[in-house]
């Protein structure tokens, strides 16, 4: 069992439970999913763009990426729908606490000038939604292979109904908010 799921169980499950009254226990938010999106707006003009973005992507969240293609087509950013744009990953159950430990205690950290991640980032819905400027944070990608320094967007969904229990959960896993 991964570590951070046995916190959850055993520390910020009935946490949350005080803090908001659940009366059952299964009311009390959860993590579900993390996707991991990167996009490659090269990738339409240059194929070989892609394929080091889905190896970088692999290595960061431990399984194969989809690559993602336009819906639409956008004259002024001489795209065809259809055309490969960007690869994105969803991490569930398992992979999903140990990528979460390691964006915590091991990424988040390296970022340069680091002071802690926006608080102001919920949907309203209890989603989190945190954007990387490179991925050379994580200790994986080796620097001297890397052709190109690409950002990636990380979005948490939970079960929580309101941005103050997605909060409190995402605080559970000591998550370095800044006011």
């Amino acid at each position: 069992m991964a570590r951070l799921r046995n916190h959850y169980d055993t520390v910020v499950r009935p946490a949350l439970q005080k803090e908001f009254s659940y009366k059952n226990p299964m009311q009390v938010p959860k993590l579900e999913k993390i996707v991991i999106n990167m996009g490659v707006g090269e990738a339409a003009q240059d194929a070989k763009k892609i394929e080091s973005a889905i190896a970088e992507l692999t290595l960061i969240a431990g399984q194969k990426p989809v690559v993602t293609k336009a819906k639409t087509s956008i004259a002024q950013f001489k795209l065809r729908e259809g055309q490969v744009v960007g690869c994105k990953v969803t991490l569930r159950a398992e992979r999903m606490y140990e990528f979460l430990d390691r964006l915590i205690n091991i990424a988040l950290p390296r970022v340069r000038d680091f002071r802690g991640v926006p608080a102001k980032s919920f949907d309203g819905r209890g989603n989190y939604a945190l954007g990387l400027k490179e991925q050379l944070v994580f200790p994986e990608i080796n620097y001297d292979r890397v052709d190109t320094i690409r950002g990636m967007d990380i979005i948490f969904v939970t079960t929580a109904d309101t941005n103050e229990e997605a909060k409190a959960l995402l605080k559970g896993f000591d998550m370095p908010f800044v006011a």
